[in-house]
C-alpha cells in the first residue's frame, strides 16, 4: 500500500491517501508517530493498528459524546460521523456500538417525538418530520401503533379550530380568498383536505370550496 497523497484536513489534521483513494483523517502528531509520508509504503500492520484501534476508538467516542448533548436518530448520528470523514466501516462499528446500549432507538425516538407534538402538528407532518430525520417509514407505523396502545389519540379537528383562532380567522368577515388562504395555509401544515373542509364549514354552510385547495400541497415552509 503506497501513499500517495496527504492533505491538510485543518491545521490539526490531514486527509491520507491509499493507492490514491480516500482512506482515513489522521493528526498530524499520528502522522509522525506512524512515520506517514507522501510516496512511501505503509505497512499492514501500521494499516491494521489503524483501522482496528484508533479510528474506531474515536469514532465511538465521538458518537457518545454527540448523544451527552442530545439525542439522535442512527441516520443522524451517521451524518455527523460521515462529516468527520470516518471510514463507511468504522462509522457503521460506531454506531452498532452506540445501538447496543440503546443509546440510539430510532423507535423509541420516533415514539417520544409523536407524544411531544401530537397536540400541535397534524398526523401527516409528523411523518414527514420523521422520515426528514431518516427514520423508515416501517419505524414510524410501528411508533404510532405504540403510541396508539398508549392511550394516544389526536384531534386534528380541534387543532384546526385553533390554528384559525390563533390566525384570527372571522367566517363573519371573511371573503372567499380569505376563506381559500387558510385552507392552503392549514394544507400546507400537513391536514388533510377532509378535515379542512368539516372545520371550515362549521364556520360557513354557504361557503363554496376550490378542490384544488384540498389536494396534498408540498410544506414550503419547512
Amino acid at each position: 500500500m503506497q501513499i500517495t497523497q496527504i492533505e491538510e484536513l485543518t491545521k490539526s489534521r490531514s486527509r491520507v491517501y491509499i493507492d490514491r483513494e480516500f482512506a482515513f483523517v489522521l493528526y498530524k502528531g499520528e502522522l509522525r508517530r506512524y512515520r506517514i509520508r507522501e510516496g512511501e509504503e505503509l505497512s499492514k500492520e501500521t494499516y491494521h493498528a489503524i483501522m482496528s484501534e484508533i479510528l474506531p476508538k474515536r469514532a465511538k467516542l465521538r458518537a457518545m459524546n454527540l448523544l451527552k448533548g442530545r439525542e439522535y436518530t442512527t441516520a443522524q448520528l451517521r451524518a455527523k460521523l460521515e462529516q468527520g470523514h470516518y471510514p463507511d466501516s468504522i462509522i457503521e462499528d460506531a454506531l452498532d456500538y452506540v445501538a447496543s446500549f440503546h443509546y440510539t432507538d430510532d423507535l423509541r425516538y420516533a415514539r417520544e417525538y409523536i407524544c411531544g407534538h401530537e397536540q400541535s402538528r397534524s398526523h401527516r407532518r409528523i411523518e414527514q418530520d420523521l422520515q426528514r430525520k431518516g427514520i423508515s417509514r416501517e419505524t414510524i407505523q410501528a411508533a404510532w401503533e405504540a403510541w396508539a396502545e398508549q392511550g394516544g389519540a389526536q384531534d386534528e379537528e380541534e387543532m384546526i379550530r385553533k390554528l384559525l383562532e390563533k390566525r384570527k380567522y372571522d367566517p363573519e368577515t371573511a371573503d372567499y380568498a380569505e376563506t381559500q388562504k387558510q385552507a392552503a395555509f392549514l394544507a400546507r401544515k400537513g391536514f388533510s383536505g377532509a378535515c379542512i373542509r368539516r372545520v371550515l364549514r362549521e364556520y360557513t354552510a354557504d361557503a363554496t370550496f376550490d378542490e384544488d385547495f384540498f389536494q396534498d400541497c408540498p410544506d414550503k415552509s419547512f
